[in-house]
């Protein structure tokens, strides 16, 4: 760890977690039951009575959605564990300018935070893995690879907001930015009934989120029916978002906490 100075202050926030984990470790879990039972097994059995499969991909609803709340809950908590903590970590606890008093840069500080967002996605990814394949919505040995995709997914959002949070001294756009951000994306993402069902316009709007890119790949690799173009050109996508947002949070964290 000394070797490596952004995972001091990764160490920080894992302490930290390591005293309230019990607090989210049954929503952890829980949280991706209910909705799969709910939405794949409950509603999924209305819909593939009367449903024209052939718009689902020949899919069971259950396997339409399943993948896809696996990149929604990476989105979700990345937005969540990129705006109010880093204000925290600004504003309220300041603990940003207690690492910045140690030999740590405000790169490390910002890559040490990062981690700490990225092992929080991978945990609400990974779970709903385990329960997607006790529901029998994993049809692929390639479901595996929802795990890297639904983190590239969470990074995708992570690092943007996390620019974002940077410049913001109140927390009242956090609640805008999920009422017209996160929730709409959520919606019409592709994530409950494929997006040919969309107006055009919405669904143009749509192919150009991070979000849309991760259900799809998400889902295409728990159906076994991914091609190689089409992997480049997801992974393209997240990647270059994720860099972008690296670059400018960078930036705004430097403006912010070299003052």
């Amino acid at each position: 760890m000394a070797r490596v100075p952004a995972l001091r202050a990764t160490a920080y926030f894992v302490r930290t977690y390591a005293r309230t984990w019990r607090a989210s470790i049954m929503t952890t879990f829980v949280n991706p039951t209910l909705y799969l039972l709910a939405m794949g097994v409950g509603l999924g059995s209305f819909i593939d009575k009367s449903a024209n499969h052939a718009v689902l991909g020949h899919l069971s609803y259950l396997q339409f959605v399943a993948p896809a709340l696996a990149a929604s809950a990476a989105a979700t908590t990345a937005a969540s564990e990129s705006m109010f903590p880093v204000m925290g970590a600004i504003k309220w606890q300041k603990t940003y300018y207690a690492m910045l008093a140690t030999p740590l840069r405000v790169g490390d500080v910002l890559a040490g935070h990062l981690i700490w967002i990225a092992a929080r996605i991978a945990t609400a990814v990974g779970s709903y893995l385990i329960v997607m394949a006790a529901f029998g919505a994993t049809a692929s040995f390639e479901s595996i690879a929802i795990l890297p995709v639904g983190l590239l997914t969470g990074t995708a959002f992570a690092a943007p907001l996390a620019a974002f949070a940077a410049t913001q001294d109140t927390d009242g756009s956090f609640s805008l930015m999920f009422r017209l951000g996160v929730v709409p994306l959520f919606l019409f993402s592709g994530v409950f009934f494929p997006l040919s069902q969309l107006p055009v316009g919405l669904r143009v709007i749509a192919y150009v989120t991070p979000l849309w890119h991760g259900v799809d790949l998400c889902r295409r690799l728990a159906t076994g029916t991914v091609t190689a173009p089409g992997l480049a050109g997801h992974l393209a996508y997240l990647v270059g978002v994720t860099a972008a947002g690296l670059l400018a949070a960078r930036i705004t964290y430097r403006r912010r906490l070299l003052v």
